[in-house]
């Protein structure tokens, strides 16, 4: 009887163990640092098989929040903080451009910081006044609450309002679908996410690449935090470290992000 209690003393430690290693480390917010960090933790747990991390979106709004409140242990933000929220541990994982898309149909390639900002505005409304096709712009923006449209915000709008008639999406991935599908929209995305489906603009003739963000001739690009309660431990402390190993920015660099 007690070399069986201590058989089981002896499981239950193993079991409480191995389940404390394999617990989930939650991580929450923007939904344009997630694909990058679904990645990186994906060959994190290749290489560390004992520990598993669940990454859920929301917006980098909610991703400080879900820190706030504990419901998880780390919030990715796609924007600068708030003075509200300077208290918060905070890691910069990379920075990534802002590109502005429009359909490969259209025939404008770039625009002005200005132009940008009056089509926002809703003040140029036609693409010929551009010098595009006679055709109405469809305005595409991210949703309130998104680091994406924040960072577009701070660095576009100059303290302007985006119009209401902008047609409003809740993820990178779908702006970047509904550009691909209209030849007459315009939207901004994460620059690692443009791919051959729509057109980045040149920025005052400034191409939006990796090279011209870290030459400082391309300027719309944000930097992408990782936040925390307090200064993280264990396997959360560990999967930063990753990123910020030789590997890590391996991946970073493939993924069309810019390292730090």
């Amino acid at each position: 009887m007690k070399a069986f209690c201590s058989f089981t003393l002896i499981l239950l430690t193993l079991l409480l163990f191995s389940c404390e290693k394999g617990k989930a480390k939650i991580i929450a917010g923007s939904t344009s640092v997630q694909p990058y960090v679904e990645v990186l933790a994906e060959e994190f747990m290749i290489m560390y098989p004992h520990y598993m991390i669940d990454i859920q979106g929301g917006g980098s709004s909610a991703g400080i929040t879900a820190v706030e409140s504990g419901a998880a242990q780390l919030g990715m933000t796609s924007r600068a903080l708030k003075d509200s929220e300077l208290h918060l541990w905070t890691a910069g994982i990379a920075r990534d451009g802002l590109a502005m898309i429009i359909n490969p149909g259209n025939p404008v390639n770039s625009l002005t910081l200005s132009q940008i900002r009056s089509i926002y505005t809703g003040d140029i409304q036609d693409w010929s006044a551009l010098g595009g096709n006679n055709a109405r712009i469809h305005i595409i923006a991210r949703e309130e609450g998104s680091g994406t449209r924040s960072a577009f915000e701070d660095m576009v709008m100059d303290n302007l309002r985006i119009t209401p008639k902008a047609i409003v999406q809740a993820s990178n991935g779908t702006v970047r679908q509904l550009v691909a599908g209209d030849p007459y929209s315009i939207g901004f995305i994460s620059l690692g996410l443009v791919d051959n489906t729509v057109k980045a603009l040149q920025l005052d003739n400034i191409a939006a690449t990796q090279e011209n963000i870290q030459n400082g001739s391309y300027s719309l690009y944000r930097e992408f935090l990782f936040v925390s309660k307090d200064k993280p431990e264990g396997a959360a402390m560990d999967f930063i470290e990753f990123i910020f190993s030789a590997e890590g920015q391996r991946i970073i660099t493939q993924e069309g992000l810019i390292t730090r």
